[in-house]
């Protein structure tokens, strides 16, 4: 698509939607798509987005927002609220980026943004993510101030979800203290209003040292951190048929010891995530990793040095939240993509591995034959016993143990696009994306000013959330006194 495709979109909504005059979100979104372009362009890594901060802000108080800056302690976080009093009611947004993710916008190919610097990209949709959250939260405050209703929205400017636990730290320097309920949304290829179950996860670096040594001269002088570091790979390795089937764990390389074959690596570091579906699992799983480091550390006759980096808790759904949030969808309908975004999606589609939608067009209950490669129906909510189990993982988790949390998965790219691929960053700045993207602005937004409107509501969902945490407390997946790394000495951006 070009650039005349990507300018704002006069979609056609219902007037009311439990109370919310769904036309300042339309009429105030061609901001707000200009601002998620503006951080796709410019995406930023983990603890560094310094520039979608700015962003972010300069928007929040042109519509008026109180801005907080550094909450909870995070150098990259602030809150824009608006309105006074209680109730107060938190709208959650993201704006990292990944690496090497690059990707020039629409391509059907993958190639590289010639205008993008960084070799970055948005390659999980947190450019839409941010921009679409400050806009619900912005249409709830225009509307409180017509109305002259009491209660406070907050948006949240959260950073570095990615690996990173952004929100997490933030949950430990008490930046949603004070807030009774908490809306959020994430894009993805379909829409849902039933929250998926994700993985509590943790991150750490693995540092060995050894001894520097002439490897063909004096091998028996040297003491291999290289050698060190692929033990510890192949022992985690054997320990994969040993742990539960959703349980997951990735490393890198952030530093193999060396360009030289002929000198016995000094250093070598790894960095490792590890995932279970609750927090407690998670935490024995790693256990078990980091005796396997020591381990290896004693068979190479080297040291490890482990930093933790961050974790995250799983999701604590709330089916009331879910309830109303599902109501407030079924008033506005399926996104209103039309024949010209169909056609847009199905050649991202023909891009996509083969078999990579199937799946998903089965769960949504889709014919093999049926055209659409964009999903613009309403989706099913369904009985908590069947939630979907994603094995990926989000510190939205850690707000959800805090308040009671809804939030809903936007459809805004073609059915079985992967996550943190090159066809989801070149869908970022799309027509559909947009749609997508002011779509879920409006269900999110009407889910907010319920919760500030019906005080029943309200109540109800912070009794079904005391009741579970009575039961089951928050298990803080950070230990006590870490930081976060950006105000470690010597931290380093990853």
């Amino acid at each position: 698509m070009g650039d005349a495709s990507r300018r704002s979109h006069r979609v056609s909504y219902p007037p009311n939607t439990r109370g919310l005059d769904t036309q300042p979100v339309h009429y105030l979104s061609p901001r707000f798509t200009r601002l998620s372009d503006e951080i796709w362009d410019e995406p930023e890594l983990h603890w560094e987005e310094r520039e979608s901060v700015r962003k972010q802000i300069e928007v929040a108080q042109e519509f008026g927002g109180r801005v907080t800056r550094a909450v909870g302690g995070v150098p990259t976080a602030f809150l824009a609220e608006w309105g006074s009093g209680a109730p107060v009611i938190a709208v959650l947004g993201e704006y990292d980026g990944l690496a090497s993710l690059s990707q020039k916008a629409d391509s059907v190919v993958c190639e590289p943004d010639p205008a993008n610097t960084s070799g970055n990209g948005a390659g999980c949709g947190h450019n839409l993510l941010g921009a679409g959250s400050l806009l619900a939260a912005v249409a709830v405050a225009q509307q409180l101030k017509s109305s002259g209703a009491s209660g406070t929205v907050r948006y949240y400017g959260c950073p570095a979800e990615e690996a990173a636990a952004g929100k997490t730290y933030m949950v430990a320097g008490g930046a949603f203290d004070g807030v009774d309920a908490a809306v959020t949304w994430h894009p993805a290829d379909v829409m849902s209003t039933d929250q998926w179950l994700s993985l509590a996860y943790t991150q750490a670096y693995f540092r060995f040292r050894g001894l520097a040594a002439h490897a063909g001269g004096m091998p028996h002088l040297g003491r291999s951190a290289l050698d060190a570091a692929e033990l510890m790979n192949i022992g985690v390795n054997f320990l994969r048929e040993h742990m539960e089937d959703a349980e997951r764990i990735h490393y890198a390389f952030t530093d193999a010891g060396g360009v030289s074959a002929n000198v016995v690596q000094p250093t070598a570091e790894l960095y490792y995530i590890v995932r279970s579906p609750t927090v407690a699992k998670m935490r024995t799983l790693y256990e078990r990793v980091v005796a396997i480091a020591h381990g290896a550390a004693m068979m190479s006759g080297t040291t490890v040095e482990i930093e933790f980096d961050g974790a995250c808790a799983e999701m604590l759904p709330n089916r009331t939240l879910e309830e109303r949030l599902h109501a407030n969808v079924c008033e506005l309908g399926g996104v209103p993509f039309d024949e010209d975004d169909q056609a847009y999606g199905q050649r991202m589609a023909v891009t996509l591995p083969d078999g990579a939608a199937s799946a998903v067009r089965r769960r949504l209950g889709l014919s093999a034959d049926d055209p659409r490669a964009l999903f613009d129906g309403i989706p099913t909510l369904v009985d908590p016993a069947h939630r979907f189990q994603l094995t990926g993982s989000t510190d939205v988790g850690d707000v959800s143990w805090i308040v009671p949390t809804v939030q809903i998965v936007g459809s805004t790219m073609a059915i079985g696009t992967p996550a943190h691929s090159w066809q989801l960053v070149a869908q970022g700045k799309s027509r559909v994306a947009h749609k997508g993207m002011i779509h879920a602005a409006k269900a999110m937004a009407a889910t907010a000013l319920d919760l500030l409107t019906d005080p029943e509501l309200l109540a109800a969902a912070q009794r079904e959330f005391h009741a579970v945490i009575a039961e089951t407390p928050y298990d803080k997946p950070i230990p006590e006194g870490i930081i976060p790394p950006p105000l470690r000495p010597g931290y380093r951006p990853n």
